[in-house]
């Protein structure tokens, strides 16, 4: 895959999409089996946070390179409500929409890096990495 690939998510089947995308990546740049599960299972997360709080967005996946290591980036964003309190939504149990509130945690620990960017009205956009030992 070269330069970017944007998924859109409106439906359920795009989070399936964008998962399958994720591992397809992560296998070309010779990720392990297991790191290419961590990083579908992010996306997952995150493209259903999508549609349960803003009803759609995207993702976006790219590959890069730093310092000669390769590695997954994953882009969540949408134009939702966005979240007013980053610091409590990453917090483990917390939920607004009476889930286990494992999403947003679970994905920072999934993955290498992870950023938050949201405000209330502004939407959210999530950039998570992943990086090839």
């Amino acid at each position: 895959m070269d330069g970017e690939k944007q998924i859109p998510i409106d439906l359920d089947a795009d989070i399936v999409r964008a998962r399958r995308e994720g591992r397809t990546l992560a296998a070309e740049l010779g990720f392990s089996a297991v790191d290419a599960t961590l990083i579908a299972t992010a996306i997952s997360e995150l493209a259903r946070n999508i549609l349960i709080y803003a009803k759609r967005g995207e993702i976006v996946l790219r590959q890069v390179e730093r310092s000669g290591r390769f590695g997954v980036v994953v882009v969540a964003r949408d134009n939702g409500p966005g979240i007013s309190d980053t610091r409590q939504a990453l917090q483990d149990g917390f939920s607004t929409s009476g889930r286990l509130g494992m999403g947003l945690p679970g994905v920072r620990r999934l993955m290498d890096d992870f950023e938050i960017i949201s405000g209330t009205g502004n939407g959210t956009e999530v950039i998570a990495s992943k990086w090839k030992p």
